[in-house]
């Protein structure tokens, strides 16, 4: 006698959708790779961390705002949802939006290392690909289990082709789109 196997239907987007609607406010939902993920609740640090990177990209690209929290539609086919810490469009580029807006309007999404288990699945692996796939043109990895940041850019058929990794106190060449020098020497002080 063969043994049963016990198929479960994988979750759509829309029953996601509808999940997340109703999800209490202190639970951030993503939904990657067919998996529903609770994204961690984000510390002081990494909340100054995204702030002065908003300051950091007012200064240098006015025309430009970082959205803090953004739900972004990634993946192939855009059937993931991946709350990005921050996404780098175009004054307005979110107007007319919803929850959970379309990634070709966004130059960058920025991920902060939260610290749990999940992280490195999530940050340095699922959320690099499902961007891609999105064909968002950078990825920036702010780690803070190793004090460094990781520019990832050039995407293609879901990967990005280029990355580099360097400590913080580095300066370093965001690509284009976005095009400016980031001077990463303020993070050290967020080093725990």
């Amino acid at each position: 006698m063969t043994p049963r196997t016990e198929h479960r239907p994988q979750m759509t987007v829309e029953e996601f959708e509808e999940l997340e609607r109703h999800a209490p406010e202190t639970v951030r939902l993503e939904f990657i790779n067919g998996k529903v993920v609770v994204k961690p609740m984000a510390d002081g640090n990494h909340r100054e961390m995204i702030a002065w990177l908003q300051r950091v990209c007012m200064q240098h690209r006015p025309d430009l705002w970082l959205h803090a929290e953004s739900g972004l539609k990634t993946e192939r086919y855009r059937k993931g949802r991946a709350r990005a810490d921050g996404v780098l469009v175009r004054v307005g580029g979110l107007k007319g939006q919803g929850e959970w807006s379309e990634a070709d309007g966004a130059l960058i999404a920025v991920e902060i290392t939260s610290y749990d288990s999940d992280t490195n699945r999530r940050d340095r692996v699922e959320k690099p690909d499902g961007y891609a796939a999105a064909g968002i043109p950078v990825y920036l990895l702010i780690d803070r289990d190793d004090a460094s940041v990781v520019v990832f850019n050039q995407p293609e058929n879901g990967r990005y082709r280029h990355e580099e990794k360097l400590p913080f106190g580095a300066t370093l060449k965001l690509p284009e789109p976005v095009n400016f020098t980031l001077d990463t020497e303020p993070l050290k002080e967020f080093v725990d």
